[in-house]
């Protein structure tokens, strides 16, 4: 199975005066990087987070948070007698100082002036009942982001198995223009020696043989091709094969645009260098792809 290293996924929850959300988001990386960012009152789910997600993913920089807002609860109002009259002070100064000209206070808008009432905040929620709704909806959380990361795995193996086919047509299309670029080739390298052997006096028949053989070794492009065959067989293995491949893919990549790079380089056919310069665009294409394997 092939699972994305970028995904999302959050679960709520609440119980009588809290309410909580968990959020889990990843993004590709080298290695497996947790982050946490945990409410206060919560942090012994730690190392739950750590041990659960590093159960599920072996690749990804991933961010779990969990945000906690509690309700409070108040036991009732009490009659602050030393606010109010501070209050009512400070009404008479200001009414003063206005000369009169003021609306009078009611007694309901006495009784809602700062610190006339006080209020006392009820008890929190015993949080040893809280954390096992808490830590029940991790577990969901985890779940719904490891299947995020598997959805768009799925989505990432369609494109990948795409692009190795088109780099498998493209290899096909290489091999076709062979013969009519031996032939090129050959008439290229015939027209050289003529003038070389009209611009020289002395031929040695030997080393111009042992030369024409080098040319020729180095221009055959069979070997790039058999190994490009070769990798396409692999990529195929490595998308069919169960657990992380991301790295194996990447290797795999850089292996396909090396031999893309000599094609490309010994082609000395324009038909050759047109394929060539294609299969470089699709690995490159397929590079970018892989980065977000785990």
């Amino acid at each position: 199975m092939v699972n994305s290293m970028t995904a999302f996924a959050s679960v709520n929850g609440s119980a009588d005066s809290l309410t909580w959300a968990w959020e889990i988001r990843s993004v590709n990386g080298r290695g497996l990087d947790i982050r946490t960012r945990i409410a206060d009152g919560f942090e012994g789910l730690e190392p739950q987070v750590r041990k659960d997600i590093g159960a599920q993913c072996k690749r990804g920089t991933i961010t779990v948070g969990l945000k906690v807002k509690r309700s409070s609860v108040m036991r009732g109002a009490q009659l602050n007698t030393d606010g109010m009259e501070r209050a009512l002070d400070a009404a008479r100064v200001a009414a003063k100082a206005a000369g009169g000209d003021v609306a009078p206070l009611d007694i309901a808008g006495i009784l809602a002036l700062p610190g006339v009432f006080t209020f006392q905040d009820g008890e929190q929620e015993d949080l040893s009942e809280v954390v096992p709704k808490v830590q029940a909806d991790l577990k969901a959380a985890i779940v719904s982001f490891c299947q995020a990361r598997a959805a768009e795995g799925a989505a990432l193996k369609g494109i990948l198995s795409d692009q190795i086919n088109e780099i498998e047509q493209l290899c096909a299309a290489a091999s076709s223009v062979l013969e009519a670029r031996r032939d090129h080739v050959a008439e290229t390298l015939k027209a050289n020696v003529v003038r070389v052997l009209d611009n020289t006096d002395a031929v040695d028949e030997t080393r111009i043989a042992q030369e024409l053989a080098l040319i020729a070794v180095k221009a055959d492009v069979a070997e790039e091709l058999d190994r490009l065959g070769a990798h396409v067989a692999a990529a195929h293995e490595l998308l069919a094969a169960d657990g992380p491949m991301g790295r194996k893919f990447d290797f795999l990549t850089q292996e396909f645009n090396r031999e893309a790079n000599t094609l490309c380089s010994k082609a000395n056919f324009t038909a050759l260098t047109s394929i060539g310069l294609d299969l470089k665009t699709v690995i490159d294409q397929m590079r970018e792809q892989v980065q977000n394997v785990e």
